[in-house]
């Protein structure tokens, strides 16, 4: 059938938006279906709502949306984005940097969700009754959905002593001649959080990642002195990275870098640290 003459129209948006479904004011006149009376069976193109109440203290905030597939969230009233919890693909079996980098190199994630932890401002909640609208287009399952808190426990940093530095680049354009800025490790743990202790300290050619560090060949005994002197008790920290600032060159003529991690405890937990 040919109906290349017929007229043809669009329409820009779907009707739930022009409802104006994911605000407060509109939702009770709306006729929504109880979960428990909907087809178990994940239908794409979907509106779902609920509300839940403000969680206690101060920690940022994020919904857990591992269980749905693409679409947008709204809470309050207010759009925290589009969602879309694609899983990655890849080899994460294996990892090194040598030879030509490529992207494919030390992935991680692989057969993860791309996205999963999506952040809900907390000063756009109120004590209670928050309103939280899902459009989902794929289908999911909205009773996998969850507000879970941000909990800092600890804290890693690693930069090399010839990290580049913007200061440095500054001074480079505009011909200054001032001293050389070196770079530093900052640490700082969440609100309300003091750093408690210091798990690993090496100045050198420490190994591993965050969680697994161990020191390598070169080692500045001071390091731990150091990190506990500087920032134990304290919410946040700087440390230059130098020879002198950890006594002597550990290893010279090798390229040596400051490795860090610091345990995050609530302050009321945490004493000052004293030499």
């Amino acid at each position: 059938m040919d109906l290349s003459w017929q007229k043809w129209t669009y329409q820009v948006g779907l009707k739930g938006e022009a409802m104006n479904l994911a605000f407060p004011t509109n939702t009770p006149s709306i006729g929504w279906m109880d979960a428990s009376l909907t087809v178990q069976k994940p239908q794409p193109l979907t509106w779902h709502k609920t509300y839940f109440d403000a969680p206690e203290g101060n920690e940022p905030l994020a919904l857990d949306m591992e269980g749905m597939g693409k679409g947008q969230i709204w809470v309050n009233g207010e759009s925290i984005g589009r969602y879309w919890t694609a899983f990655a693909t890849g080899d994460c079996s294996h990892c090194s940097y040598t030879g030509t980098y490529k992207p494919n190199k030390c992935q991680t994630g692989c057969g993860q969700p791309t996205q999963r932890w999506y952040h809900v401002p907390r000063a756009w909640l109120k004590p209670s009754q928050n309103l939280l609208v899902i459009f989902e287009e794929l289908g999911g399952n909205p009773s996998t959905v969850s507000l879970v808190k941000r909990s800092v426990s600890g804290v890693c940093a690693e930069v090399s002593e010839y990290h580049p530095n913007i200061k440095n680049w500054q001074i480079e354009s505009y011909g200054k001649g001032q001293t050389f800025h070196r770079p530093k490790v900052h640490l700082k743990c969440s609100p309300g959080q003091a750093i408690a202790s210091i798990k690993f300290a090496s100045f050198g050619t420490p190994l591993g990642t965050c969680g697994s560090y161990q020191q390598g060949e070169c080692h500045a005994a001071t390091s731990y002195a150091i990190l506990e002197r500087k920032c134990v008790g304290k919410a946040r920290c700087a440390v230059t990275i130098s020879n002198s600032n950890f006594g002597k060159d550990p290893c010279p003529n090798v390229l040596k870098r400051l490795t860090v991690e610091a345990v995050c405890a609530p302050e009321t937990s945490v004493s000052t640290w004293r030499p």
